[in-house]
């Protein structure tokens, strides 16, 4: 065998294999398909009316919030700065500060690119 398998993109295992169109690691168990390494990395995230975010882009909330443990909550039109595109948990795929309110998470479907 000639071909060198690609080596497991989470744990870095040069012991991979085939199984069937899948490629699996046995050290770690991940599994994925060899064309697709590169389209998992890119990600594209839109704002509430379709603008594309960026790393460092500014952005205004678009609806009210509400934040648990807080009495009052984050207001329509609140200006966050130097936002974070990150793969959040459920959804929640921009991290960033907030005056008053400190480090959180936020949708993107809550937000308007300024």
């Amino acid at each position: 065998m000639t071909a060198t398998l690609p080596p497991c993109p989470q744990c870095s295992s040069e012991y991979t294999y085939e199984m069937n169109s899948l490629m699996v690691c046995p050290e770690c168990g991940h599994e994925w398909v060899p064309g697709e390494a590169g389209a998992a990395e890119e990600q594209v995230v839109r704002d509430s009316v379709g603008n594309v975010l960026h790393d460092g882009d500014s952005v205004t909330v678009v609806k009210a919030l509400k934040v648990k443990g807080s009495a009052s909550g984050i207001k329509a039109g609140t200006k966050v700065r130097n936002i974070r595109l990150v793969d959040g948990v459920d959804g929640h795929d921009i991290d960033c500060r907030i005056e008053g309110f400190g480090a959180m998470q936020l949708k993107s479907s809550v937000v308007k690119k300024v």
